[in-house]
């Protein structure tokens, strides 16, 4: 895992029906994320925020995929930025906006890796699947697409920002803490071949088992783990100011864990935060919370 960190913002909130995600990048930068990544011993680069239009600017044009050309241009010009990180040698974390951006980070990610001929792997915790498609979707809301997208399925503007299709192998796709999918889009997950572990799974065996077998399944002959953690995630009582909660998630603790898994396993090639809603947050406490999830995911120890 580089030492160099570059911090990318992407204040984003046409692919949800609920607003206020877009703040999520301020949130975090104001709970301190830049000084306590220095604090690890990292040096840290912040590029400051993509260019992002207001809902309110334009049309939501196809009603089955909200936003989707202004979605797919954010997503390729992050696309772009995090390549451009992954050739200087630094680690990219971006922080969100909602999850659709997760298709132009997997991209990048995965663009730079095609090029010396390696794939990548994803680990997505997230209470969703995020394996909607226009014709799934029940609410065409693209935040609830990007995964598909990432392994093949969907609109072309997404499925084909990184050149060439899927970005990632299913094989290499470790879903963790869902717990709350469409009906259409349980079929999907079923049949695409990704490997879901849901809250039932950490209920019964456990966080550190179930990150075990995640991280095998993700790293699993690729050159690393693409990372991407939506905030519903974790519990509403430890985070409750999300894009969508959802009762009956990881634990502060749990989470914690799973960060702290991938660290140990030095396998992370990109790391992305979304879906903070300081709208109805309390007192900045889900931001303050996911600079603490993203310091263990860079290898803060309790000792």
């Amino acid at each position: 895992m580089p030492d160099k960190i570059r911090i990318i913002g992407v204040p984003m909130d046409l692919g949800a029906s609920r607003r206020g995600v877009d703040m999520g990048p301020s949130a975090l930068r104001v709970a301190g994320l830049q000084s306590r990544l220095k604090q690890l011993g990292r040096q840290v680069e912040d590029v400051g925020n993509i260019s992002v239009p207001q809902a309110e600017e334009q049309p939501y044009g196809e009603k089955r995929a909200r936003y989707l050309d202004e979605i797919s241009e954010i997503c390729k010009n992050l696309a772009a930025m995090v390549g451009a990180a992954l050739d200087e040698g630094m680690l990219p974390v971006v922080l969100g906006g909602d999850h659709s951006i997760a298709a132009g980070t997997v991209a990048g990610a995965a663009s730079h890796f095609h090029r010396e001929g390696k794939r990548i792997g994803v680990i997505w915790l997230d209470a969703h699947a995020d394996m909607n498609t226009p014709e799934s979707s029940p609410s065409g809301n693209v935040h609830g697409m990007p995964l598909a997208a990432i392994m093949g399925s969907g609109p072309p503007e997404l499925t084909d920002l990184a050149g060439f299709k899927p970005m990632v192998e299913p094989r290499h796709v470790a879903l963790v803490g869902t717990r709350d999918l469409d009906p259409k889009e349980r079929r999907l997950a079923k049949e695409s071949g990704v490997h879901v572990f849901t809250m039932r799974d950490i209920d019964e065996r456990g966080m550190r088992e179930v990150m075990t077998e995640a991280l095998r399944f993700a790293s699993d002959d690729t050159a690393g783990i693409a990372v991407s953690l939506d905030m519903d995630f974790i519990d509403p009582s430890d985070a409750p100011g999300v894009g969508t909660p959802v009762r009956g998630g990881v634990t502060y603790r749990e989470a914690h864990l799973a960060l702290e898994m991938i660290a140990d396993s030095r396998a992370m090639i990109s790391f992305e935060l979304v879906e903070i809603n300081p709208v109805i947050d309390l007192h900045n406490t889900t931001a303050t919370l996911g600079v603490e999830l993203i310091l263990s995911g860079l290898g803060k120890k309790i000792l």
